[in-house]
C-alpha cells in the first residue's frame, strides 16, 4: 500500500517507536532474528528531522531484513546513557543482542541506504536463501526421477530470479531427463547473455552434444568386436567410445578415448581430445571420473 504522499507503508513492526522499558524485547531479543537500528533522537533536534525520514525509507526499502526502533532521549534516557550517546542523532545497529556499528549526525541518504544495506546484510538475504532451497529441492526431485516437478519448480524459480544460472541449467537437465533434447537445446539457446559462459551452462552444453551422440550410438558389442579385431581402426574406437558413454559407461568410454588419444593424438583434428573435454564438462569438476581422466589426459600431453 501507498500512502497519500506516494511513499510505501513500513510493515507492522518494521519501525516502531521504543521506550526504555521495550528496549530489550524491542532491540536486544528482535536482534537475534533480524538486525535492528536504533535511532536515538529528540524532538528539538533539527538535523534529527532529516535523519529520521531518511533512515524510515531506507528501513522499509530492505523489506523486513533489518528493523528500526526509534528512541527519543528525553522520554528514555536510561540506554542512551548506557550506550554513551553524547549528541544526537545517534544510530547504533544491533545483531545478535550486541552493538555491531552506528554512526552520529545526520548523513546523505546515499550513505545512509549503504549503512542500512550493510547491516542488512549481517544476517543474510532471505529471498535469496529461499531460492537456493528450492534450487536444492529442485535437484534433489531430479535425481529421483521426478523430472516433470523439477522442470516445473525451476521454470518458477527462473520468474523470480531470470538470470539464475543454477535454475537455468537444472532446467535444461530436467528436459534431457525426460528425453526432449531438442526443448533443452531450445532453453538453453535462450540463456540471457549475461550467464550464458557461466561453467553451469557450459556443462549442460556438453550434456547436451553427449545425448544428441547417444541417440545416434553404435550397439556396444559389435564396436567392441570391431575394436578388438581392429585396433587401429580409429573410428571405430571412437564410436566405441560414443556408444560407452551412452550406455552409462563413462569411465569405460574415458579409457577408450585415451587410448584413441595414445594411439593418435592428431586423429580426425584432435577428436579424442576434443570428445575427452566434452565428457569432462559435462560433469561435475571434482567428479573422480574427471579427475583421473585429466590428470591421464595431461600426463600424455606433456609426456
Amino acid at each position: 500500500m501507498l500512502e497519500l504522499d506516494g511513499t510505501p507503508n513500513a510493515p507492522v513492526d518494521l519501525i516502531k517507536d521504543g521506550t526504555d522499558a521495550s528496549f530489550a524485547a524491542d532491540v536486544v531479543e528482535a536482534s537475534k532474528e533480524v538486525p535492528v537500528i536504533v535511532d536515538f533522537w529528540a524532538p528539538w533536534c533539527g538535523p534529527c528531522k532529516t535523519l529520521g525520514p531518511a533512515i524510515e525509507a531506507a528501513v522499509t526499502k530492505a523489506k523486513g531484513r533489518v528493523k528500526l526502533v526509534k528512541i527519543d532521549v528525553d522520554q528514555n534516557p536510561a540506554y542512551a546513557g548506557q550506550l554513551q550517546v553524547q549528541s544526537i542523532p545517534t544510530v547504533y545497529a544491533f545483531f545478535n543482542g550486541q552493538p555491531v556499528d552506528g554512526f552520529q549526525g545526520a548523513l546523505p541518504p546515499s550513505e545512509i541506504d549503504a549503512f542500512v544495506e550493510k547491516i542488512a546484510a549481517l544476517a543474510g538475504d532471505p529471498e535469496a536463501e529461499g531460492l537456493s532451497a528450492a534450487i536444492e529441492a529442485a535437484n534433489q526431485m531430479l535425481e529421483e526421477g521426478a523430472a516433470t516437478d523439477a522442470a516445473e519448480t525451476f521454470a518458477a524459480i527462473l520468474q523470480e530470479e531470470p538470470n539464475n544460472a543454477a535454475a537455468y541449467a537444472g532446467l535444461v537437465r530436467s528436459y534431457l531427463a525426460l528425453d526432449d533434447v531438442d526443448q533443452a537445446e531450445a532453453i538453453l539457446n535462450g540463456a540471457p547473455a549475461e550467464i550464458s559462459t557461466d561453467p553451469l551452462l557450459e556443462a549442460v552444453h556438453a550434456q547436451i552434444s553427449l545425448a544428441r551422440e547417444a541417440a545416434n550410438a553404435g550397439p556396444v558389442a559389435e564396436l567392441q568386436a570391431t575394436v578388438e579385431a581392429e585396433p587401429d581402426n580409429h573410428q571405430a574406437r571412437f564410436d566405441f567410445a560414443i556408444a560407452l558413454h551412452a550406455n552409462g559407461q563413462v569411465e569405460d568410454a574415458v579409457t577408450e578415448l585415451l587410448e584413441l588419444f595414445r594411439r593418435d593424438r592428431e586423429w580426425n583434428d584432435g577428436a579424442a581430445k576434443t570428445q575427452l573435454f566434452t565428457i569432462f564438462d559435462a560433469r561435475e569438476a571434482k567428479d573422480p571420473i574427471v579427475l583421473n581422466g585429466r590428470r591421464k589426459l595431461s600426463s600424455m600431453i606433456f609426456a
